[in-house]
C-alpha cells in the first residue's frame, strides 16, 4: 500500500517502512507523527482519495541539508557579496498506512 502526502509544500509517495526527508518539523527523534494532509492512497488497483487514510511516521533525525552558496558580483564595480544557507530537515520513517 502507498500513500501520496502533502508537507512542507511538496508531496511525497510513501510506503510503509519508507525514510524520507522533508522540511523541518517540531519534534525529537523518536516522537511519533500523523500526516493529516494525504492526497491518495492506493493498494493492488484500488484506490481512496481525502481524509479517509492516515499515515504515520516516526522522528529518526532532526537534519541539516548541503550548504548551498549564493554568490553575486558586480564586475567592474569592485562589489561582491557571498552568502550561505543550509536547510533545515527532517528524516521521517513511515510507520503505518491505515
Amino acid at each position: 500500500m502507498f500513500a501520496v502526502i502533502r508537507t512542507g509544500g511538496k508531496q511525497y509517495r510513501v510506503a510503509a517502512e519508507d525514510k524520507i526527508t522533508v522540511m523541518s518539523l517540531a519534534g525529537e527523534p523518536g516522537d511519533k507523527i500523523t500526516f493529516e494532509d494525504v492526497l491518495f492512497a492506493g493498494k493492488d488497483g484500488s484506490a481512496e482519495f481525502g481524509p479517509k487514510v492516515k499515515v504515520t511516521g516516526e522522528i529518526v533525525a532532526q537534519a541539516r541539508g548541503p550548504k548551498v552558496i549564493s554568490f553575486k558580483k558586480r564586475r567592474r564595480q569592485n562589489s561582491k557579496r557571498k552568502r550561505g544557507h543550509r536547510q533545515d530537515l527532517t528524516v521521517v520513517r513511515i510507520v503505518e498506512i491505515a
